[in-house]
């Protein structure tokens, strides 16, 4: 059981690894860091830069948790620790 707990976070924390790079890239890198380049390219009139900053960074925050949440299950049932 032991073995199987191990596996079980490491799984979890890979997924979460991943999203929160998804998360720090689209939020700090998109809207802050790379929004010089980005503005060079216009998205319903308004600079691409700028766009993530105000309104497509929350498009993405709210599709990684419906994905978290089906990853999630997905890893539950590998383990065998759903709620089924």
């Amino acid at each position: 059981m032991e073995n199987n707990s191990a596996a079980y976070w490491k799984a979890t924390l890979a997924l979460l690894t991943k999203i929160l790079i998804i998360w720090f890239l689209v939020s700090f890198g998109a809207g802050i860091l790379f929004a010089p380049a980005l503005n060079s390219i216009h998205l319903g009139g308004y600079p691409l830069g700028f766009w993530f900053a105000h309104q497509g960074s929350i498009y993405v925050f709210v599709i990684l948790i419906f994905y978290y949440a089906k990853k999630m299950a997905q890893i539950d049932e590998r383990f065998d620790v759903h709620e089924d």
